[in-house]
């Protein structure tokens, strides 16, 4: 179960008992929205209907979808959480560089440019390096020559990780890794620029280095990929056309 300060179990504690929820269930909604930044949330509650996404401003799903009382229960929750999240110390304060800190990265890294989190996933881009944090297990990868931007978290059942650069969607167990290890058997995410999905990887910086042949390759791999779904027609035509130029 989470920690949490004096005050935010005491916090916790009151708001279990007049929404007539656990501790636990209060306590994961709190771990949710904090992971969401406050404006967001993505849980699996089973006294909440198991699945659901909470948006502060209105936007909320719940497993029983036409249950109206319910996604009013979740807002109104979620809302309280947010509040209490803005106004309290409800988690203890971590050492910076130690896992489950906001700034849970290694401090010679420095300030990123960009992060971010949702669910068990937090990322940090500085210049050079990718930080990762997957369960509390952090790994920093060399990004090399990638510009690096609009990181975000996919969705789906791929399970690779995957980042957006000026060379397209690439994988990121391309990148050598600089520190750390994926734990076995630890399923990955995906981080791509939305809303495009994983595509086969095109390094559009050297247009003269494939031949006729690895072009073809390639073309029949975007056309499964168009066949089934993955890619949209305007998707296909553009990488379609990036890919002629190379012959």
């Amino acid at each position: 179960m989470q920690n949490l300060t004096p005050a935010g179990q005491n916090i916790v504690n009151d708001i279990a008992f007049r929404y007539n929820l656990s501790v636990d269930a209060v306590t994961h909604m709190l771990v949710s929205v904090n992971n969401g930044g406050g404006t967001m949330a993505q849980f699996n509650c089973p006294e909440l209907g198991g699945s659901g996404q909470w948006m502060q401003g209105g936007m909320v799903m719940v497993g029983d979808m036409f249950n109206y009382g319910l996604q009013s229960t979740v807002v109104n929750l979620c809302n309280e959480l947010s509040a209490a999240l803005a106004n309290n110390q409800m988690f203890p304060v971590i050492p910076a560089g130690a896992p489950g800190s906001n700034q849970w990265w290694p401090t010679d890294l420095g300030v990123p440019f960009s992060s971010g989190s949702q669910n068990n996933i937090r990322y940090a881009i500085f210049p050079g390096r990718l930080a990762v944090e997957n369960n509390g297990n952090v790994i920093i990868y060399d990004t090399l020559d990638h510009n690096i931007g609009g990181v975000s978290q996919q969705q789906g059942g791929d399970t690779s990780l995957c980042f957006s650069s000026q060379y397209g969607t690439i994988a990121v167990n391309s990148l050598p890794i600089i520190s750390g290890a994926m734990p076995q058997n630890s399923p990955q995410t995906n981080f791509i620029n939305p809303p495009e999905e994983p595509a086969p990887y095109v390094n559009d910086a050297t247009p003269s280095s494939a031949g006729s042949g690895d072009v073809i390759q390639l073309l029949e791999q975007l056309g499964k990929l168009l066949d089934a779904g993955i890619l949209t027609q305007e998707e296909f035509n553009t990488k379609k056309s990036e890919l002629m130029k190379r012959i």
